[in-house]
């Protein structure tokens, strides 16, 4: 039976990284339909909101270049209120697997907690269907890794995204894609990929998530009625086995990784007596 994927992802339909991963997918003979925000959805997290036009939720037919017959659809929603809606069928039968991404930019450490392409797979695995979030690393390596601070984002942001190595990305995805499937719904695994041509991969490890992320926002300015914000590195050094440790060195990082649970740790004794 040919597995049914729904990819989405949070950079918008139209971003690179969701056509190179759903032609990977295409490629290895996956039952493959697209949907994802018509506009740019970062930092969402599995927020639930969605733009409706007389109480229905925007759909619109969004073709992909180069992936004729594949269904695509641009939608006025967050990625994690596409994954819900998706997987109550809303896109034709409910996909097996949904795969989030390629997000431009790595979605690392305990800042996954923000990121809206983990935010869909959250809630994708949250509601039966098996997830996985993808994203590409773009200041770890090449000419990034010689700068520091802001300056590792501006060099970054010179790099065309034509140019970058979105393949690299979705090939990991692919070849982890039976790792997915076997294992419990709950979990949602979180691939990293450099931005480095296949070839030049040192290999996919396994990372922990380090203790912040790639970058962290920062209030550089606050005053009457406004504040300003702006990106900087952690300033921290990597803990090694990390996924941004293991991005910095050229592997790509497969991460295993679950939502909402509940904790053992706090004492709550004595609540339940009646």
């Amino acid at each position: 039976m040919t597995l049914r994927v729904l990819i989405t992802n949070d950079d918008g339909i139209a971003a690179p990284g969701i056509q190179a991963l759903a032609r990977a997918a295409v490629d290895r003979g996956l039952d493959v339909v697209v949907a994802a925000p018509l506009e740019e959805a970062s930092g969402t997290s599995a927020a639930m909101s969605a733009m409706e036009q007389d109480g229905r939720v925007v759909v619109e037919e969004h073709p992909l270049p180069e992936l004729d017959g594949v269904p695509a659809y641009g939608v006025g929603g967050s990625p994690g209120f596409i994954a819900l809606i998706a997987v109550h069928g809303a896109f034709g039968p409910p996909p097996t697997v949904l795969l989030s991404g390629i997000n431009r930019g790595a979605n690392a450490g305990r800042a996954v907690l923000h990121s809206g392409t983990v935010g869909a797979a959250f809630t994708a695995a949250a509601n039966g269907c098996r997830a996985m979030a993808v994203s590409l690393d773009v200041l770890s390596v090449g000419e990034a890794t010689a700068a520091s601070g802001g300056a590792a984002v501006a060099a970054a942001a010179r790099v065309r995204d034509a140019d970058r190595h979105w393949a690299t990305a979705a090939r990991v995805a692919l070849d982890l894609l039976p790792r997915l499937t076997a294992g419990p719904v709950e979990s949602v695994l979180n691939v990293n990929a450099p931005d480095l041509p296949f070839e030049q991969l040192r290999g996919v490890r396994r990372g922990s998530l380090a203790t912040f992320g790639q970058v962290q926002m920062t209030v550089a300015e606050s005053g009457h009625g406004f504040v300003r914000t702006s990106l900087a590195e952690p300033g921290q050094a990597v803990q090694p086995g990390t996924d941004l440790a293991l991005l910095a060195d050229g592997y790509a990082s497969a991460t295993a990784i679950r939502a909402v649970t509940e904790a053992a740790d706090l004492d709550l004794s004595g609540l339940d007596a009646g």
